[in-house]
């Protein structure tokens, strides 16, 4: 039973990245290694449950983190994006950034504004504050306080109160 994950075109564009040492994995055994990192990354399973028919699992292991740190993934990626790019079929709208945000004073961040439009912004800034402070004191005058439930303390004691003897 074979569990390919590769079309041969896609083996054909990913074969050049991978080296082959003097002492390194027979040619014909490289491209199931390599579907063998493939499946244990596909599957978010262990490496000791890779199926046998990609290599003995340390074997696949070890050609994983000899390619990790070599740079061949890293090699890869751009290789593949340089093919979609010669190709013409490379689309940088579905391109995804780290959506974190640091928000920094102006002058951190190199702007130079005008003293006229820093004047409007900080008005707009002040007004807005004043705006939500208008609507927690209308939520303040209707009279409704926040209600806390009594603490009951037990004292140690379970049930109710009585003490066993």
């Amino acid at each position: 039973m074979t569990r390919r994950q590769l079309t041969d075109k896609q083996w054909k564009l990913i074969e050049p990245f991978l080296p082959i040492g003097e002492y390194g994995p027979y040619p014909e055994r490289l491209r199931e290694q390599f579907e063998g990192v493939i499946w244990r990354f596909r599957t978010s399973s262990q490496w000791r449950e890779m199926p046998c028919e990609f290599g003995p699992w340390p074997t696949v292991y070890g050609r994983f983190r000899v390619w990790r740190d070599a740079g061949v993934f890293t090699a890869l990626l751009e290789g593949v994006i340089a093919e979609a790019a010669r190709q013409g079929k490379t689309d940088l709208t579905l391109v995804s950034v780290d959506s974190t945000t640091a928000r920094a004073h102006h002058d951190a961040a190199g702007i130079h504004i005008d003293k006229e439009v820093m004047d409007a912004l900080e008005e707009a800034a002040a007004e807005q504050e004043r705006a939500r402070q208008k609507g927690v004191a209308r939520r303040n005058r209707t009279g409704r306080t926040a209600v806390t439930a009594p603490s009951r303390k037990s004292g140690g004691t379970s049930g109710d109160g009585a003490s066993s003897a």
